[in-house]
């Protein structure tokens, strides 16, 4: 009865070790992808930031504007306006 008993407590022993060492592996598997996916962030966070410091020097008004005038850009005036029926009926009339 003894030997029975021992064998079995050494048994679920070694077995509980396994189920230990399986858990074990699974969690820094887990772990890993977790860490992937925060370098991940991290990086495109990094990525938009630098993104939007782009988009906020080229936007720049004293960077665009002498670019323009010197493709010969102006500000729209009053005669630069039509009327949306003028922009259909040209779409409307016949192609000669």
């Amino acid at each position: 009865m003894r030997i029975a008993a021992t064998t079995t407590a050494i048994g679920l022993t070694i077995a509980s070790a396994y189920c230990l060492y399986a858990e074990s592996v699974t969690t820094r598997r887990l772990e890993a992808q977790v860490q992937m996916s925060d370098r991940q962030r991290e990086r495109l966070e990094n990525e938009i930031a630098v993104l939007r410091a782009e988009r906020a020097y080229l936007s720049r008004p004293g960077r665009i504007e002498p670019a323009a005038h010197a493709l010969g850009m102006r500000p729209p005036v009053a005669g630069d306006y039509i009327e949306l029926s003028e922009i259909t009926a040209v779409q409307k009339s016949p192609a000669k």
